[in-house]
């Protein structure tokens, strides 16, 4: 067993795709099971700085398939960010001593200013302070990022440097644990997976909808005819069948080649492998559901869990704070 605390957040996005799955919830599971202590955060206050819609909702549906897909409240903690105010107060600390500069050089503010150039608030701009926050409250050693959000991590251990240079050694300097899948395409072949762009398919999708969604994904673009062989080193279809697919893969590569098979029927492969795969998945979260109360009494147990480790980090926090002597004093 490992032992080491881990952290993760993701924003409410309600019903969760196969890029949540293969990204991230999949990763949350093997953590939990190779003995981490793992801390698992609805992250709504960071969703505000885009929209307040549907909050509640939208947590519901996410805890749902974490759930379903095994992340075990037994195992792991599992709350809201805002249940846990302790937050807040940290990052306020935080940004007293973040450099400007640091968070507009973050290439992850750029792209959201490009997203929504109408409204790039106040919390936007401090979104990895609040990030930051989230991480070094539980005093996590270890969290699962991918790639695209290393930049991000980075900054949280220069907070934390620059914390402890100041005050004393308090806080932890997380360390990255990529993960399998840095990158999941939509169905369109180009973009990231995402719910924003209509290029997803939900993991609680029924087999006809998962069906419907395999069938419009983009493959080789240069693979006009089912007669010209293809390559599945360049097609999205072929990288899912990687994960969805081991027991036909090795074929399904030769006879894409040689124009053995044609999109279509590795469509239909796909399509019948995903939906035989989370099979499982659908029926464990039709029972979670059948309870409306449990996701907030799971909720509510992580919540007085999370507070716990939250209120002795800040009152550590708070000590070395005030207690610091002025410069030369």
């Amino acid at each position: 067993m490992s032992g080491k605390r881990v952290f993760s957040g993701a924003r409410p996005t309600g019903k969760q795709h196969l890029g949540n799955y293969l990204g991230a919830i999949r990763n949350y599971v093997n953590l939990q099971e190779q003995g981490y202590e793992t801390i698992y955060c609805v992250v709504d206050l960071h969703a505000m700085t885009t929209s307040f819609e549907n909050l509640r909702e939208l947590t519901a549906e996410m805890v749902l398939d974490w759930m379903a897909a095994g992340v075990d409240p037994e195992k792991s903690i599992i709350f809201v960010q805002s249940s846990v105010p302790e937050v807040i107060e940290l990052a306020w600390y935080f940004s007293t001593i973040t450099p400007l500069g640091w968070l507009l050089r973050l290439p992850t503010f750029k792209e959201k200013v490009r997203a929504q150039p109408d409204n790039v608030n106040y919390g936007l701009v401090g979104y990895p302070v609040l990030m930051a926050a989230d991480i070094t409250l539980y005093k996590a050693e270890v969290v699962p990022v991918g790639v695209d959000q290393a930049p991000h991590l980075e900054f949280t251990r220069e907070v934390v440097r620059r914390f402890n240079h100041l005050f004393g050694p308090v806080l932890v300097e997380p360390q990255a644990l990529y993960t399998d899948f840095p990158k999941v395409l939509g169905i369109d072949g180009v973009n990231k997976m995402s719910k924003s762009l209509n290029n997803h398919i939900e993991i609680s999708a029924s087999p006809e909808e998962i069906h419907q969604r395999v069938m419009m994904m983009v493959t080789d673009p240069q693979r006009t005819h089912r007669h010209i062989p293809g390559r599945p080193e360049v097609c999205n279809v072929f990288s899912f069948h990687k994960f969805f697919s081991p027991k036909e893969v090795e074929m399904i590569d030769r006879e894409c080649r040689t124009a053995g098979i044609g999109c279509v029927d590795c469509k239909k492969i796909l399509s019948r492998n995903i939906s035989d795969y989370f099979a499982p998945f659908r029926q464990k979260r039709q029972e979670l559901a059948s309870d409306p109360s449990l996701v907030w009494d799971v909720l509510e147990d992580g919540r007085k869990r999370a507070k716990s480790i939250a209120e002795k980090t800040m009152a550590e926090v708070r000590e070395a704070i005030y207690s610091k002597k002025p410069a030369g004093g």
